[in-house]
């Protein structure tokens, strides 16, 4: 397992407490790994070898990743993301699974041979990790191109699923990554709802007004898009979960309950880590204003308005 170098506060280094305590004491503390997981600070001896990659990480820094595994990787190697954010260039937005299979090339079967990339899946459901970490009974969806066998599904299906960790597989690649990257921006205005103290019908309606904007824009911009999708533990489920006790959520419902900033809450609340609906607010924001559609999606645009300080969360409500 990569791991990205840390230095702890007690001066030991992140990869080294994992190895030596089974515990990820900063991100994820007080759940054991596996001893049989070794946390290595090395990306392309990490992957040299791998037949399965499985995709973890900020969207944000997917690219700098692609750059360094290129070319390592094993011929016939298959992936899945579980990364949860969308990939721009300039104004357009690119799937995260595009991204990979178009820059984290494997590389060819024999010298001259032509390079043939991975079959790329996704994987998202209703999934908080403390609560998978504890056992607790979840769903999760594995989303595959539909183009692509059933078979490819079903590889990642036999390692993940369990009678605790319940999968299933559809046929739709984007509706499954939208879903995952869409409802952190729905998070968050659920959370301002909340921190401005409405009540149970309203944040009831911001996610009603959340999932129908997903739904709108996954079927406006992406072809196969399925509409029983959304209602897969990718979808509903997960966004139900987020709204209610997600990390964009809880942030967002302190930003609106104190007025302090969404930076310093990030820190003092999520040890230094960023909120990825922040991003891909201000992602989705960007590509709707060049395409002149800011008007279809009001709480996907009042989102990134408060998180940018342009409104106030207590604004949000006159504007969805």
């Amino acid at each position: 397992m990569w791991v990205f170098e840390e230095t702890l506060a007690d001066g030991s280094l992140l990869t080294k407490t994992i190895n030596e305590r089974h515990e990820n004491t900063k991100y994820l503390p007080g759940y054991s790994i596996p001893e049989n997981v070794i946390a290595d600070p090395c990306l392309r001896s990490t992957v040299a070898d791998a037949d399965l990659l499985v995709f973890v990480l900020p969207h944000q820094f997917l690219r700098t990743i692609s750059r360094q595994i290129t070319g390592v990787l094993k011929p016939g190697a298959r992936a899945i993301s579980l990364i949860k954010g969308l990939d721009t260039q300039g104004n357009d937005i690119r799937l995260i699974t595009d991204v990979i299979r178009e820059t984290c090339l494997p590389a060819p079967a024999s010298p001259g041979a032509e390079v043939v990339p991975m079959s790329v899946s996704a994987l998202s459901g209703a999934n908080v990790a403390h609560e998978v970490a504890a056992g607790q009974f979840c769903e999760t969806t594995i989303g595959y191109h539909h183009t692509t066998s059933l078979s490819e599904a079903l590889v990642w299906k036999a390692l993940f699923n369990t009678p605790v960790f319940r999968v299933s597989c559809v046929p739709d690649l984007a509706g499954v990554e939208l879903c995952g990257a869409l409802k952190n921006v729905v998070a968050l205005a659920a959370g301002f709802s909340d921190g401005m103290n409405q009540g149970g019908n309203t944040k009831a309606a911001v996610m009603r007004i959340g999932l129908l904007e997903i739904r709108d824009f996954a079927a406006r911009f992406y072809r196969g898009i399925r509409h029983e999708t959304f209602f897969e533990s990718c979808g509903m489920a997960d966004l139900i979960t987020s709204c209610v006790g997600g990390r964009n959520w809880k942030v967002a419902r302190e930003h609106a309950a104190t007025g302090q900033d969404l930076a310093s809450l990030e820190q003092t609340m999520l040890n230094g880590q960023k909120l990825q609906g922040i991003l891909t607010a201000e992602e989705v924001y960007n590509f709707l204003s060049a395409r002149g559609l800011l008007h279809s999606y009001p709480l996907f645009t009042a989102v990134h308005r408060i998180c940018i300080g342009e409104i106030k969360a207590s604004d949000m409500l006159k504007h969805i």
